[in-house]
């Protein structure tokens, strides 16, 4: 299964990755905060640096959480 970028054919209004955008970057994200594979989200690697770069941007601005809690 061949998967496109999501972000090269303009699935949302803006085409560029925003730091301050927290709902795009938690699409990236899985449960724990971590940044998810390009392979499993089927982004091209020029736009999965980009969306690396803007969560580690976010994470120092305090927008997104560097990890969530989980209670056992």
């Amino acid at each position: 299964m061949i998967r496109h970028c999501q972000i090269c054919t303009n699935k949302w209004q803006s085409a560029e990755v925003d730091w301050k955008d927290a709902e795009l970057l938690r699409r990236f994200m899985d449960e724990n905060s971590k940044i998810l594979k390009p392979r499993r989200t089927g982004t091209c690697a020029k736009h999965q640096r980009r969306v690396a770069k803007a969560i580690k941007r976010a994470r120092e601005m305090g927008i997104v959480p560097y990890t969530t809690l989980v209670e056992k």
